[in-house]
């Protein structure tokens, strides 16, 4: 399950995706716009800034803007960032599997076979999808006649 933590990132990125290349967002801007506690927003851009995907800048000019394109940036490596695992189960995992204490064979266990293709159904939508996308999302939303929706 996406936390707040992995929500209020994206909502960050996706915001600071919709500002002119190279122009700066203010935290409190970003905080204010997409609803989010300022203190806990300063925390996750920090990690965020950690992982490469944004640059920040201090003093009174200062500000968050994309590292990179937002075609370049792949969701599934934003909530990997900040949530973890994708799987919902260590056992499932690929980069932080942990094998279950009661499952005598991981070949027969139905929980951990069901889980591995939930994983691997999530990681293919989200490594599939950019921040570029969930940018464009709201628009393309509109532009779509009222019965596909």
């Amino acid at each position: 399950m996406l936390t707040r933590r992995g929500k209020y990132g994206l909502k960050a990125l996706v915001h600071l995706a919709g500002m002119p290349a190279g122009q700066l967002a203010f935290v409190s801007d970003i905080a204010t716009a997409n609803n989010i506690p300022k203190k806990f927003l300063d925390a996750i851009l920090g990690d965020l800034r950690k992982a490469g995907f944004v640059h920040s800048k201090t003093g009174k000019e200062g500000g968050y803007m994309l590292a990179r394109a937002a075609e370049d940036i792949r969701v599934g490596q934003v909530i990997r960032v900040l949530d973890g695992p994708l799987a919902p189960v260590a056992c499932a995992s690929r980069t932080a599997y942990q094998r279950c204490d009661d499952c005598p064979s991981e070949k027969k266990c139905a929980v951990r076979l069901m889980m591995l293709e939930v994983r691997n159904a999530i990681a293919t939508i989200l490594d599939r999808r950019t921040l570029a996308e969930m940018r464009d999302l709201p628009a393309l939303e509109r532009s779509l006649p009222a019965r596909r929706r």
